[in-house]
């Protein structure tokens, strides 16, 4: 769905209004605390490493990410289907087997992959929500981790078992673990599309409320400041 159609969505569905405004606001997004991983990535010494997460419209999963301490960049764009379709007209018939994404680059020694896992569960997104996310619904909106590395792998498929053992979420996660075939980043207009346009109604409605959540959730990890993508990305059209 296209920036347009969602704002048309939202105006016939009567939701702008001043008022569904500041009361969506506070609840369309209810925030699971839920527990660190029990198995993580080991400590080690580099100090950058890669993570791809799909959790809906890549506009609030790349906000989010944008406002945590040890993130130095988070791209949005496409995992999971071919080079030649990565263009959002494309991936928004849901036929490209691509999915909306985020890369996240981060330093493992400030923040570790399975916190980031804990934070993309419990704030960035509903992870027991099959193909869609909250008005998006479609393959290119489903919950997914394209795992990096094998042991990104074992660490998301451990804490998916962990969780849904612990039963913290009301139905079992639909989040899916695939293999990384590579990540294309979306068009510049999307790029810090959270930060750019906090007025827009889809973000005021489904995406600051992520990030109110990440602050009084994770005070330690908010950042007020958010890192925004470098300017050679965000201006790809």
């Amino acid at each position: 769905m296209t920036a347009y159609n969602r704002l048309t969505a939202l105006v016939a569905a009567g939701v702008i209004a001043t008022a569904a405004w500041n009361g969506m606001a506070h609840c369309a997004e209810v925030a699971v605390v839920i527990a660190p991983p029990l198995v993580d990535e080991p400590a080690g010494s580099a100090h950058s490493e890669t993570a791809v997460f799909a959790g809906g419209c890549f506009w609030g999963v790349q906000g989010v990410f944008q406002h945590v301490r040890g993130v130095s960049n988070a791209v949005a764009g496409y995992a999971g289907g071919k080079a030649a379709t990565a263009r959002y007209e494309m991936v928004a018939s849901g036929a490209t087997g691509h999915a909306e994404s985020v890369q996240v680059t981060f330093d493992p020694t400030q923040i570790s992959y399975g916190k980031l896992l804990q934070l993309f569960f419990s704030v960035a997104h509903d992870p027991t929500q099959l193909n869609r996310q909250g008005p998006d619904s479609g393959s290119q909106y489903r919950s997914t981790i394209f795992a990096q590395t094998p042991a990104q792998r074992s660490v998301a498929e451990k804490y998916i078992a962990q969780l849904n053992a612990a039963h913290v979420f009301r139905a079992p996660l639909a989040t899916t673990i695939e293999p990384d075939n590579g990540f294309y980043p979306a068009e510049g207009y999307h790029q810090n599309y959270l930060t750019l346009h906090p007025e827009a109604p889809y973000i005021a409605i489904n995406d600051l409320p992520k990030v109110e959540n990440l602050k009084r959730i994770a005070p330690a990890l908010y950042r007020a400041d958010p890192v925004l993508v470098r300017q050679r990305i965000a201006q790809r059209q």
